[in-house]
């Protein structure tokens, strides 16, 4: 026993970086039951981080790691107990038929490229306020006799359902994620919708500089480049057709439209780069003021800009904490790009939004963020600078980040969306440096040119670099094999995966190494699993069956919901 904590006390140093694992480990052990923890779990936990706490100071210091952990364990678990009561709302509990009135909150599409609103402040015919969802989203099928857009007060006559469980063991728990979205209903309409308020002036300014940047896009450059473009600044998918959307899925290029990680840190990197070297070439100000911190700040401020342009979604506010504690750190003279600052970008994002831990997004975000910086240190203790020349070395290092961006996000991408795209690393390596090359900086510039009117040949870029990676999505997506079916890992495989590669850049020394041996009993129970060959609907209307080329389905019509869940 007294081995173990010995090399813990040695390891101090380095130890902050297992801060957001051991709250990931609260968190999961609160999401573990099928039903919410009752208040002898909360207790415990309370009494436990108290308990570590007053440990920290009053206990033997050779004890301080395992005691950290235990309390961080118990915050975790006592953060997303708090964040699930904060959010609890009204779910419905019967399928209604009726009008459905309120504000327009967001727009998307469906997978069957339908127009989607979500709503706030419902009211249903028939239904008291205290059982009326805090939110609900419709699927709008049909024309409209106008474009709907946020802020608008509108009507419909619609079914409405409570989400939908997982369809089977391990599968997506679309009701889980309703919950933390406060979404207490989904259905769809066939009639139109009616707009009974335009959006109010006062609260949707963003939203109309972002609709202005759209169609303005979309009208210089018409078709899927223009779509594509004006998708990266705004977040605004509608121009962007079904087909297209499964190609970028197909190959492994979705996640450049998903305005995260990628598309935060090249536009921070851009303008920190541009800030700083512009200023280097003024002599005066480059000797006399701080040209590194003035660089952080102007590029928290284009972060920031990005983030509201964007539309705020829960992904991109993530991606924008991480980049914030990064650049915070520049300013606290630390390194940016180091365990310690992602380790507490972790922290902040997991006790605000517990939820996240459990998502696709964030393990594949701050999976390859955690790769990447573990994969250039030790790149830098390996590979000296100089050993390469000016032109190769970009190249070697968008080759490597790709490489280690496909490795880590690739277990997690098959885990949530059972299929794997084959050739993903190939496309990403073809079409991401055009991203990171053209298309971000390209957008930066347009940004600094807007007001002046002269943004056109920025926008220009833009379009040609996304022309590019819709070519490579294209093309990738149609070679034969492009894609691959995978199992859903049993409930064990991911945590255990995880934490072996956590343990593996994490810590130092040759223990590390047995992260290896987790990670490969991880694999091994990943090969064991097998998706159930029969599935049911909950009222029994319609039955699934798994053959070589996927699910059966019982029936060629009906099931609503249940049919894109049991396929």
């Amino acid at each position: 026993m007294a081995l173990p904590l010995v090399a813990l006390a040695e390891a101090r140093g380095f130890l902050f970086p297992f801060v957001p694992v051991f709250l990931g480990i609260g968190i999961g052990i609160w999401f573990v039951p099928s039903a919410e923890p009752g208040w002898p779990a909360y207790a415990l936990a309370l009494a436990l981080a108290l308990l570590g706490l007053l440990g920290r100071w009053k206990a033997p210091e050779l004890l301080h790691p395992p005691i950290v952990a235990l309390a961080c364990i118990a915050a975790g678990f006592l953060a997303a107990g708090l964040r699930a009561a904060v959010l609890a709302a009204p779910i419905l509990g019967f399928h209604y038929y009726g009008a459905i009135e309120g504000r327009v909150l967001s727009i998307d599409r469906s997978q069957t490229d339908a127009l989607r609103l979500t709503l706030d402040r419902l009211v249903l015919e028939r239904t008291p306020p205290e059982r009326t969802p805090e939110r609900v989203r419709v699927t709008v099928h049909g024309l409209q006799p106008f474009e709907p857009k946020p802020g608008m007060v509108v009507m419909m006559t619609g079914h409405l359902d409570a989400p939908l469980p997982p369809a089977e063991p391990g599968g997506f728990d679309f009701r889980r994620m309703a919950f933390f979205d406060r979404l207490g209903a989904v259905g769809y309409t066939r009639t139109p919708v009616v707009m009974l308020e335009p959006a109010a002036r006062g609260d949707s300014l963003v939203n109309r500089l972002r609709v202005a940047v759209r169609i303005g896009v979309q009208d210089r450059f018409p078709g899927e480049a223009g779509a594509f473009s004006a998708a990266v600044l705004t977040g605004d998918y509608a121009g962007i057709s079904a087909a297209t959307m499964e190609d970028l899925r197909l190959s492994g290029l979705a996640h450049i439209l998903a305005i995260s990680g990628l598309n935060m840190s090249l536009l921070a990197g851009f303008v920190f780069g541009l800030v700083r070297h512009g200023l280097a070439l003024v002599p005066p100000l480059a000797l006399r003021l701080p040209t590194k911190k003035i660089a952080a700040c102007v590029a928290f401020l284009a972060t920031g800009f990005y983030l509201l342009m964007s539309g705020g979604n829960v992904p991109t506010l993530r991606a924008f904490v991480m980049i914030a504690v990064m650049l915070a750190a520049i300013l606290a003279d630390r390194r940016a790009l180091s365990m310690r600052s992602f380790a507490l970008a972790a922290s902040v994002i997991l006790l605000w939004q517990p939820e996240a831990l459990l998502e696709a997004g964030f393990q594949m975000s701050f999976a390859a963020t955690a790769g990447l910086i573990w994969g250039f240190n030790a790149l830098r203790e390996r590979v000296h600078p100089r050993t390469m020349s000016r032109f190769v070395a970009p190249v070697f290092l968008l080759f490597v980040s790709s490489v280690i961006g496909g490795v880590t996000t690739g277990p997690y991408a098959a885990a949530h969306f059972n299929r794997i795209a084959t050739y993903g690393l190939m496309g990403n390596l073809i079409a991401v440096p055009m991203m990171e090359l053209l298309v971000m900086p390209a957008a930066g510039v347009a940004a600094l040119l807007a007001p002046f009117g002269a943004s056109f040949p920025a926008l220009w870029a833009m379009e040609l670099g996304a022309r590019w990676i819709l070519w490579v999505a294209h093309w990738v997506a149609a070679l034969p094999g492009s894609v691959g079916a995978v199992a859903s890992p049993g409930p064990w495989v991911l945590p255990i995966l995880t934490l072996g590669g956590l343990w593996l850049m994490l810590w130092r020394g040759r223990a590390r190494h047995a992260g290896l041996v987790g990670m490969a009993g991880a694999f091994l129970l990943w090969a064991q699993a097998d998706r159930p060959p029969l599935l049911v609907s909950s009222d029994g209307a319609l039955v699934g069956l798994l053959g070589p080329e996927g699910r059966a389905l019982s029936s060629a019509r009906g099931g609503g919901l249940c049919r894109a869940k049991l396929a």
